[in-house]
């Protein structure tokens, strides 16, 4: 019950539903490319649920409609991070915000247009939305890496009173926070690898993945993210 309970908490958030819909579709996408390519037999079970996928996905963007106005008051409310002490993570951060903005309205845009709703070319819309989210992935990557490499030689090149009885705490704080960003790494490479994938023929391996390969890529991100997301809730109820 207490799971059950949970997952109702979860479902009744926007992030929460999207990471459910996501998880689902990329899951679905998964199972359906291995029975289509590998279980002749059980090809149509295959088929609909790559449809069932294809129906979660047209979901999510229809959601992400409406997402333009909180990721603007967020773009805003970081500013030029003058808050954040580290050069490089404000410069990456500012480029990722910039690419994110930049990502919906042009996603919008070529869903109108598979709609009907506006006469211009999709295929150009898609593939400029995906590019930003590339952009805004690879960013993310570079931001993990930069930020693994400086907790670890935080770790092994302590100051003295890091390593007292006193801050034991701050040294278990620091750990998790690289783990943390290893986390987030391999989520955003998994899905930088299918942004890639969705790319026009001819940029590096666009086109190439199966669709077993795409889904369990996209299940490899959905579920990180979801650790993450109950992790940090787990750390928030503990927090007295």
């Amino acid at each position: 019950m207490v799971a059950l309970s949970d997952l109702a908490s979860a479902l009744e958030s926007y992030r929460g539903r999207d990471r459910l819909i996501r998880t689902l579709g990329y899951c679905c996408q998964l199972v359906g490319g291995v029975l289509v390519e590998q279980c002749p037999a059980r090809s149509e079970v295959g088929t609909r649920l790559l449809a069932l996928s294809s129906q979660l996905s047209h979901c999510r963007v229809i959601l992400r409609l409406f997402d333009d106005a909180a990721m603007f008051v967020y773009t805003k409310q970081y500013g030029l991070g003058a808050e954040e002490e580290d050069v490089f993570v404000r410069c990456v951060s500012i480029l990722s915000n910039l690419a994110d903005q930049l990502y919906y309205p042009c996603e919008h845009v070529a869903w109108a247009a598979d709609a009907k709703i506006l006469h211009v070319d999709s295929a150009r819309w898609w593939t400029l939305s995906t590019t930003l989210w590339g952009l805004s992935l690879l960013l993310g990557v570079a931001r993990s890496l930069w930020m693994v490499l400086k907790l670890r030689h935080r770790l092994r090149n302590p100051p003295e009173a890091f390593t007292s009885r006193l801050t034991r705490g701050k040294r278990r704080t620091v750990e998790t926070q690289i783990c943390s960003e290893v986390l987030t790494l391999l989520s955003n490479l998994a899905d930088l690898a299918n942004a890639v994938h969705w790319l026009p023929p001819g940029v590096l391996w666009a086109g190439r993945f199966p669709q077993w390969l795409v889904g369990l890529l996209g299940t490899l991100s959905s579920l990180l993210s979801v650790y993450q997301a109950v992790q940090a809730g787990g750390q928030a109820n503990a927090t007295p």
